[in-house]
């Protein structure tokens, strides 16, 4: 990844959590690679212009609060509150906005209003839908064929089945309100918005018709970035929506990927009060690309805690080797596709190394917090 800003503001999206359970390793990868992007960037001299969405309204939340028998705005609140202090703990930048589905209603349903204009979409049986047929460039982000499309849609949420629609990959805008469930007003009825749709009126509102980067998990390649891209572009007539779409690999556990779908979860919150320090926890997860998949074990965490000892170790010496050349070394690694293993592995190499600079420790105290976010 090599994304220069165009005019010195980064312009940076990246699709937040739906909460209905606790921050897992997964998620932490993803936002720490985010934040990694954050600190280049700052380093760099650029201004930082961040959305972060939540997801506080979705059937995967309202499941959890009918099985738990509490309020869904209970299980939102409760979990986003749980998910910004775990990011707290592991020194992710909070981005500029942090912006809940539920406060953005009126301008998610005004983009509904306006790809309703622009012919883009159509209804059924009083749900609104996107056209996948309007969107010249739909296939540019995930460059998959139709039939993977197809399998995709269905395995994430969509509904490639269902009778009515024009195209099996068009996507719901505006679903109108069901029995027993929550709705807000809009010109087409009483409802609440589609996944897909919630990203782009946030990203649009907020960092212009065109992104430097839109970022997330692989798995959002398709149908997310897909069709978000696909409704920005239609309204606004830009392409591309983003200069950059970057994905961070998958956390697996004993084989697979970690999921909440799947139960094979490690949580930061549970990890952090058995007594695991964040920075090591950071460090262990930032030892592998941020593209990469890989597994979590014990021994992933156990180099991240003999690091972050030997860190310490280091900058704790009255004197040691050239910390410009450190620094030279770390900010070559992280300019090169965020490459985390090679700019850890350049501290690592700082402190097995003997020298007489008296201001070197502090010097890589102090770049290591700003660019590798591990206090010393």
């Amino acid at each position: 990844m090599a994304v220069e800003p165009r005019d010195g503001t980064a312009r940076l999206y990246v699709c937040g959590i739906t909460p209905y359970d606790a921050t897992h390793l997964g998620h932490a990868s993803t936002y720490l690679a985010f934040d990694t992007l954050v600190r280049v960037w700052r380093d760099q001299g650029h201004e930082v212009r961040y959305v972060q969405n939540v997801t506080d309204i979705d059937d995967p939340l309202l499941e959890r609060a009918v099985r738990d028998g509490v309020r869904w705005q209970d299980v939102a609140e409760r979990e986003t509150a749980l998910f910004r202090d775990d990011m707290t703990a592991l020194r992710v930048l909070p981005p500029t906005w942090y912006v809940g589905a539920v406060e953005a209603m009126e301008e998610i349903s005004q983009l509904v209003q306006r790809l309703l204009d622009a012919g883009a979409a159509y209804t059924v049986d009083g749900d609104v839908y996107f056209s996948v047929a309007a969107a010249e460039n739909f296939g540019s982000v995930s460059h998959l064929d139709a039939q993977t499309m197809l399998a995709l849609s269905a395995e994430r949420g969509g509904d490639p089945d269902r009778p009515g629609k024009k195209d099996p990959l068009d996507c719901l805008l505006w679903m109108q309100q069901r029995d027993g469930e929550p709705g807000w007003p809009s010109p087409f009825g009483v409802g609440r918005p589609g996944w897909h749709v919630e990203c782009t009126a946030m990203a649009l509102n907020r960092l212009g018709d065109q992104l430097d980067v839109q970022g997330g998990g692989s798995d959002l390649v398709f149908p997310h970035h897909e069709l978000s891209a696909a409704e920005a572009e239609v309204a606004t007539g830009v392409h591309p929506f983003a200069r950059a779409y970057v994905h961070a690999g998958m956390v697996g556990l004993d084989g697979e990927k970690m999921s909440k779908s799947l139960g094979n979860l490690v949580f930061v919150s549970k990890l952090v009060a058995s007594g695991t320090e964040p920075g090591a926890l950071r460090l262990a997860l930032l030892g592998s690309h941020y593209r990469t998949d890989r597994e979590w074990t014990p021994a992933v965490l156990a180099r991240g805690e003999a690091r972050l000892a030997a860190w310490r170790e280091g900058v704790a010496r009255g004197s040691g080797p050239d910390g410009a050349a450190a620094l030279s070394a770390v900010r070559q690694a992280l300019y090169d596709d965020l490459d985390t293993p090679a700019a850890l592995a350049a501290v690592d190499a700082w402190c097995d190394a003997e020298g007489t600079d008296p201001q070197a420790p502090a010097l890589v105290r102090d770049f290591v917090d700003a660019l590798v976010g591990v206090a010393l």
